[in-house]
């Protein structure tokens, strides 16, 4: 029982850091983006991600230590974390809720901190969007040689042309 115990205090240490650790590079990105620092968050975006599946890893090893701990306490595997804790001998209540409490907090940081990355990146492709069709021309107006707006240039086929 003692070493189930320590299993499930060392899961929900490991997932704890690796939330730190996607914190500090959601964090990264931020600074990145504001800066425009493009080659940089290209290699920040693809460490978010390795970052995700290694907290993956670590989730489903804790769900696996703290069904193991139910089971050797006689709950249900499904328990709900505050259920199993009460349940927990005394001298493990105040660590195991105290890192659960952590891991709680810290994941609601990383969910604010991604989406206030989702809002800078979405605005800053659309700046570029907007940039790209003024460089291009698209919906641009451009003059004829008489100085009057020349129509704008059609783009592909339409979709429905009637036959007249």
């Amino acid at each position: 029982m003692n070493e189930l115990l320590q299993n499930f205090i060392e899961s929900l240490r490991e997932e704890l850091r690796q939330y730190g650790e996607l914190l500090a590079l959601l964090e990264l990105q931020q600074t990145q983006v504001v800066r425009r620092l493009a080659d940089e968050l290209l290699a920040t975006v693809t460490a978010v991600n390795v970052q995700g599946e290694a907290i993956q890893v670590a989730r489903r090893e804790r769900e696996q230590r703290q069904r193991e701990v139910a089971r050797s306490l006689d709950l249900p595997d499904e328990v709900r974390i505050a259920d199993l804790i009460a349940a927990m001998p005394e001298v493990c209540r105040p660590l195991a809720s105290a890192l659960v409490e952590e891991n709680n907090h810290l994941l609601g940081r990383v969910r604010q901190r991604a989406r206030q990355n989702h809002v800078l990146l979405t605005r800053s492709v659309e700046l570029m969007q907007q940039f790209i069709n003024s460089f291009c021309g698209v919906g641009v107006p451009t003059y004829k040689g008489t100085g009057l707006v020349a129509p704008p240039p059609v783009l592909g086929r339409p979709i429905y042309e009637a036959v007249g």
